[in-house]
């Protein structure tokens, strides 16, 4: 298991890129909604989701090397 340390906010922000794209991947398969509306949520949940991507992933990788930091400086 990998160590990972965010902060809340940048926690908060990782969590909320993953839903908006899982959310935007559901309603595009659902059926509940009108398709034409449904089309259009889920495409912006999914296009918000992807773009927000990079940015998680760079946050998470900072995080990464900051916990790595913090477990060999508690060892010295």
């Amino acid at each position: 298991m990998k160590n990972v340390l965010l902060s809340l906010p940048t926690f908060g922000f990782v969590v909320a890129t993953r839903a908006a794209l899982a959310f935007g991947a559901g309603l595009l398969a659902a059926d509940r909604i009108p398709p034409e509306r449904r089309r259009r949520i889920g495409a912006a949940l999914m296009a918000v989701g992807v773009a927000s991507t990079m940015p998680a992933l760079r946050a998470l990788r900072t995080g990464r090397r900051r916990a790595g930091f913090a477990r060999n400086s508690a060892a010295m």
